[in-house]
């Protein structure tokens, strides 16, 4: 029953950017009509994984004021894990790959996301720094999977430092999301995917620091994180 649940899941992504569709053109780079898609995703995508999701530190995401959000990547799946958990006025970073895909892509484009060429890293700092003047001025936050890439549950990988030069240039605490580790796997019988905990960490203060500072704040925020994630299942 795994593989049927998931296909279903991941089918009703575009279904739901299908409709979805109509609130974005209606009011196009509103960055709530994110925060309102992606929770409908997560939420109908855990139910049809059967899956639960065990949150703690909910009253630690800012609400009130911009952030920069980082959360550890492993699988395409944190879409559905982490999906529900976007303060509001949230863009997000993707890979330019992802305007392809039908009607994800274009809701994408028109929720005014930051989108990245993994390829020139240095574009990408620069990206980063534009987009903490979105942060400032309208008042924007950010989501951000520092790891680059997904680690399939095989712990936190290195931070890239996009996120923190938006942050510091901003002035914009750090908000840090932490999910167990996870590895794809079904539960028994019925199908139902294994259970997947998150953290939220309380957020760090950026005012006053500058780019001097950004390896010691990747540094302090990998070791919270990597500290988190690891108390989830101290013998992973």
């Amino acid at each position: 029953m795994g593989m049927p649940r998931k296909l279903l899941a991941w089918l009703m992504v575009p279904v739901i950017c299908l409709f979805a569709l109509v609130l974005y053109v209606a009011r196009p780079f509103n960055p709530d009509n994110n925060r309102l898609l992606a929770r409908t995703i997560a939420r109908v995508g855990r139910s049809l994984l059967g899956m639960e999701r065990p949150l703690e530190g909910a009253d630690n995401m800012p609400q009130d004021r911009p952030t920069v959000v980082i959360a550890n990547h492993q699988h395409n799946d944190d879409l559905f894990v982490m999906g529900d958990l976007l303060p509001p006025r949230t863009v997000t970073v993707g890979k330019s790959s992802l305007i392809w895909i039908p009607f994800f892509g274009q809701v994408f484009w028109l929720g005014g996301n930051v989108i990245l060429n993994r390829g020139r890293s240095h574009k990408a700092v620069a990206v980063m720094q534009a987009t903490s003047e979105a942060i400032s001025r309208d008042r924007k936050s950010l989501w951000v999977f520092p790891e680059g890439t997904r680690s399939r549950g095989r712990g936190l990988q290195s931070f890239k430092k996009g996120a923190f030069h938006a942050a510091i240039a901003s002035g914009a605490p750090i908000t840090m999301v932490c999910a167990s580790q996870y590895y794809d796997r079904t539960l028994g019988w019925s199908g139902r995917r294994e259970p997947v905990a998150i953290r939220v960490l309380p957020p760090i203060e950026t005012a006053g620091l500058t780019v001097a500072d950004i390896p010691q704040l990747m540094a302090q925020c990998h070791q919270q994180m990597d500290a988190a994630i690891t108390a989830f299942d101290p013998t992973a």
